[in-house]
């Protein structure tokens, strides 16, 4: 990480916007989903451009996430990097749009980018360590241009999305866990393999930073969450270096759990690296904050098809990226999820009854506090999506039943006179 010395004047913003920041906190911002409106991306902003593995020159282009409605001026920003071995994958991919989503409903700015994917040598005859190698390099310098691209269009481009630049974090999957451990950690140009060719190979000039695009301005993140990935040597980890969260399978076959050669598509061998497990012990030995969720007896990213163990990925990062946004003590254990809804009604939601809880074949609202007034319920899953939604409802006590909704932890948003609660249901 470099160390950046500031003015006692640039100290001073710093101070503002945490005190603006922690204001923001404020209503369980950052912490349920408080936007709970889907945002709908910005698409293809470009943020800049550079030379690809095969020599021609690719667009870089992200998606912006932002929350439904808001008005706040100053929003942390999280930038988040797809999966795909760095030969494939998507800003658009499952992997990270429903984070990305969730995140913005948190209250944050969420971006998914796309990044230069590509080796000269897959699938003939092969790629190796000095063809996988520059990849990840290309990758972290595409990265480092995003946040760069946010910090120069806050100070002279009119801050149009309305980002705190002191508040960036960065957020991977698999390849893109690559990139944001190695946007933290691969900081002095010595960290670099010897077999790069940073002359003659395309794409990977630049020294550190890179050749991306919007020069000038600090890479520096806050914080970085890597699900699923690796750094290519841990070595590079100094004290005094970001606070990180890490996700990972014990029985991962695509990026080692621990210290081991990676092979890309269980082919090609292509190089050690040192996976969650090593990492966590390095930043435990030098003091740095973290949280390491183990998922014991998993494969690769399994929060991607699996409703549960998206959950808790994103309840551990919300309990993570809230403790430096909003100040509060660091919690890395599976806590209560984000709940949906914010306003407040004259009627409390312990007024509320829904019985039994948990349930089996359906449950039982008690509407009786809301007295006359129309009601409207809508139902959201673990990932918040909505899944049913009744309307002008002036029943006193109203019964939902389970129809073919799976076991699981569903949340009930009781509407009236535009506020609203929210209740927690079982099924088993």
């Amino acid at each position: 990480m470099k160390k950046i010395y500031l003015s006692s004047c640039a100290a001073l913003l710093i101070a503002a916007s945490s005190i603006q920041l922690n204001a923001q906190c404020t209503g369980n911002r950052y912490h349920d989903f408080v936007f709970p409106a889907t945002p709908v991306a910005t698409s293809n902003v470009s943020y800049g451009s550079n030379l690809k593995s095969n020599g021609t020159t690719q667009n870089l282009l992200l998606d912006i996430y932002e929350p439904v409605g808001d008005v706040a001026t100053m929003r942390p920003l999280v930038i988040v990097a797809h999966g795909g071995s760095f030969i494939g994958g998507s800003k658009t991919g499952g992997d990270v749009v429903p984070i990305c989503k969730d995140l913005a409903r948190l209250g944050y700015v969420a971006v998914s980018i796309e990044y230069r994917v590509g080796m000269t040598r897959f699938p003939f005859p092969g790629p190796d360590s000095t063809d996988a190698a520059p990849a990840v390099v290309r990758g972290v310098h595409d990265a480092r241009a995003a946040v760069r691209f946010f910090r120069k269009n806050a100070a002279v481009g009119g801050n149009t999305y309305r980002i705190d630049p002191n508040q960036i974090y960065m957020l991977g999957v698999s390849a893109g866990g690559f990139i944001a451990l190695q946007t933290a950690y691969m900081d002095n140009i010595n960290e670099l393999p010897p077999y790069i060719d940073t002359v003659g190979q395309p794409g990977i000039q630049g020294g550190i930073q890179g050749l991306s695009g919007n020069p000038g301005y600090s890479s520096d993140v806050t914080a970085v969450v890597n699900i699923c990935g690796a750094v290519g040597d841990t070595a590079w980890i100094n004290a005094g270096d970001e606070p990180v969260l890490s996700f990972h399978g014990t029985n991962d076959n695509t990026v080692p759990y621990g210290s081991a050669m990676i092979t890309l598509s269980g082919v090609w061998p292509i190089m050690q690296v040192d996976g969650s497990f090593s990492i966590d012990a390095r930043v435990d030995q030098l003091g740095i904050e973290n949280c390491f969720e183990i998922y014991e007896g998993q494969d690769h990213t399994p929060h991607v098809g699996s409703a549960a163990y998206y959950d808790t990925t994103l309840t551990i990062t919300r309990n993570f990226l809230e403790h430096f946004t909003c100040g509060i003590p660091l919690n890395c254990a599976y806590t209560t999820p984000p709940a949906v809804g914010i306003n407040e009604l004259s009627v409390a939601a312990e007024d509320v009854d829904i019985y039994p809880n948990p349930a089996n074949l359906s449950f039982v609202i008690d509407l009786t506090p809301f007295s006359s007034n129309s009601i409207s319920i809508e139902m959201y899953d673990v990932v918040g999506k909505n899944i049913r939604t009744m309307n002008s409802i002036k029943a006193g006590k109203y019964n939902i039943e389970r129809g073919n909704l799976d076991s699981g932890i569903y949340f009930v948003k009781i509407t009236s006179k535009g506020k609203s609660i929210t209740k927690k249901i079982i099924f088993e």
